[in-house]
């Protein structure tokens, strides 16, 4: 559908405030936004609530849409998150320093990751600095000539019991967790403040150079990241 390709949803939970948003991507902006603040002492997430607040925007935004609601980015903020920089540094037998080269190191280090981490799911991996002949830049430049090569990786996730506890509530919509995102992270990153759908949006598709895209096996047209990410689905 058309639609389908037109529209995102985008559930957004934290201790204090729950958001759902129906998010026209052509036209950069919320066709439904409800929100609902919270007064939690405790600084927990609860899901009983949040099962309330599904039960009523979930219907509204069908009735919107003229669809069901099947896939979801859901946006979280919390301190559960878990952030972890991994430092990669290998010897260039090539001397150069290739996209190739750079391919591997990072499917080593989140190799590395899920070896070290298994019971988490990875929200966002951001390359935080590349260092060759020991000098950092904050942009990868292909073909520079180094006998080393390192990098500094950030990797931001979430607890799969935690997931586990969350799709067992969107099963009773049948909804589906397409991705999960870091709400602190996104809203850190811009210095104007828009509207949250349209910053997550922004960020799933590039906007963060520096931010590793997982995407879809055989996508329509792949960019220099895209190309070697989708070994990582």
């Amino acid at each position: 559908m058309n639609k389908e390709r037109e529209l995102e949803n985008y559930l957004s939970i934290s201790p204090n405030k729950f958001g759902i948003y129906l998010f026209d991507k052509k036209n950069l902006k919320n066709l439904y936004k409800k929100e609902l603040i919270l007064n939690e002492s405790n600084n927990s997430i609860n899901l009983g609530i949040l099962k309330k607040f599904l039960d009523k925007n979930v219907f509204e935004i069908e009735k919107l849409s003229g669809e069901f609601v099947e896939n979801i980015f859901f946006v979280f903020e919390d301190n559960k998150i878990f952030n972890v920089d991994i430092g990669i540094k290998k010897k260039n037998y090539n001397f150069s320093i290739t996209k190739k080269y750079l391919q591997n190191s990072l499917i080593e280090a989140k190799d590395l990751f899920r070896e070290n981490y298994p019971n988490q799911e990875i929200m966002h991996m951001i390359i935080n600095k590349y260092f060759i002949n020991d000098k950092s830049y904050f942009s990868f430049e292909e073909n520079l000539k180094s006998d080393h090569f390192a990098l500094e990786i950030q990797f931001k996730s979430i607890s799969n019991s935690f997931i586990h506890d969350l799709n067992k509530i969107l099963e009773n919509y049948q909804i589906k967790i397409i991705k999960y995102i870091d709400g602190n992270y996104v809203k850190n990153f811009f210095d104007k403040k828009i509207e949250l759908a349209e910053m997550c949006h922004k960020i799933l598709n590039g906007y963060n150079e520096n931010e590793v895209s997982f995407v879809p096996k055989n996508p329509k047209r792949l960019g220099f990241f895209e190309k070697f990410f989708q070994l990582f689905s």
